[in-house]
Parts: C-alpha cells; sequence; structure tokens
C-alpha cells in the first residue's frame, strides 16, 4: 500500500463516522459532509492503487530487460 491508499482508506472511515454521527445527532449537513469525505476517500484510494500497479508494471519490464 502506499499513502494514497491509506489516505483513502482514513478519508473513508472518517466519512462513515461523521455519517454516524449525524444520523445520531439528526445534523443532515454533517451525514452530507461524510458522505463527501468517504466519496473522496474511494477515489483517492483508487487513484493510489492505480498507481501502485503502474509502479509494479514498471518494475517487472525493468526485471525483465535486464534478463
Amino acid at each position: 500500500m502506499n499513502k494514497d491508499e491509506l489516505k483513502g482508506k482514513a478519508d473513508q472511515v472518517k466519512g462513515r463516522v461523521k455519517q454516524a454521527t449525524g444520523d445520531l445527532n439528526n445534523n443532515e449537513e454533517l451525514r452530507k459532509e461524510g458522505e463527501v469525505d468517504e466519496a473522496s476517500g474511494r477515489v483517492q484510494e483508487s487513484f493510489g492503487k492505480g498507481r501502485r500497479k503502474v509502479g509494479e508494471a514498471i518494475e517487472d519490464i525493468g526485471k525483465n530487460i535486464k534478463k
């Protein structure tokens, strides 16, 4: 995992906590903010996964060239 994946997962958790808190306190604004945080976290995590996969592919190509 890279920094983007970890930050994305953390933002997703933060978003879920905000949503739950908003539900408990009947605070629709906090709930919506949590939904945005969670969605943003999913995007960041996906970006990190893609970045990692590209890096792994480049490493594999480099290893094959050295052979």
